[in-house]
């Protein structure tokens, strides 16, 4: 029978910490980026070629596109941006390799699969929209200031008083929304395909799986090019 859970799945514990499936997944994912960094930059050469040639169309490609959001800050707020994104799309497009949701164990007549996608739990989208939150903070502060704080805190008037906290609801809606839409389209995206798969294993699902891939991207862009344009407007002037 198909199982599908909206928490992921423990497998396992170290020094009592349970390890799910989703962890097991992020960890891969970690792996991955390291090893592609490692690899782009152990021959630096003023003449790239090979990875580090592929490596520096994506990283020269992504700090292009996040100029024209981000403007003069591009490269203070390039660090965050760049790896949020390419930690989510390494993640969603990971999450639909053979083998994710589909090789595990049975607990009795349950099936426990031994990955699953990272961005597919909840709690991975939530630490990366507190980590794009929190980033954003940091920039506003930064650059801005200790005036900064004032967005939130304005003892000056009434009005003042009440438009920071709205400003303050705002910024603390901002991580459930990122995180929401994250874990939504991508946990959704595995649940059809693996409805598709159940029912109609052979080439039917192909289309749906193309379809998982730009979505995985568009939601990896949309992420990132969300935390750069509130970046900019937390360090422009009030």
């Amino acid at each position: 029978m198909l199982n599908i859970s909206l928490a992921a799945e423990k497998i396992g514990s170290i020094f009592g910490f349970p390890i799910t499936n989703s962890l097991l997944a992020t960890w891969f994912v970690m792996a991955v980026l390291i090893v592609f960094s490692l690899a782009a930059t152990r021959k630096i050469s003023l003449v790239p070629s090979g990875i580090q040639s592929f490596a520096e169309l994506i990283v020269g490609g992504l700090h292009d596109f996040f100029a024209s959001v981000a403007g003069q800050y591009v490269d203070k707020f390039f660090p965050l941006i760049a790896t949020l994104f390419l930690f989510i799309i390494t993640a969603n497009w990971m999450g639909l390799l053979p083998g994710f949701s589909t090789i595990g164990f049975y607990h009795g007549s349950e099936f426990t699969p031994l990955l699953r996608g990272a961005t597919s739990d909840l709690n991975t989208t939530i630490a990366l929209a507190l980590i794009a939150v929190i980033g954003i903070q940091f920039f506003g502060f930064s650059i801005v200031g200790p005036h900064y704080g004032k967005k939130f805190l304005n003892f000056k008037d009434p009005i003042s008083f009440f438009l920071g906290i709205l400003e303050l609801v705002s910024e603390v809606s901002r991580i459930i929304s990122f995180a929401f839409r994250l874990f939504g389209n991508i946990f959704a995206g595995e649940v059809l395909l693996a409805v598709i798969a159940f029912l109609m294993p052979f080439l039917v699902p192909l289309p749906f799986l193309t379809l998982e891939l730009f979505v995985g991207f568009i939601q990896a862009l949309v992420f990132s090019m969300l935390t750069a344009v509130f970046a900019n407007v937390a360090v422009s002037h009030e």
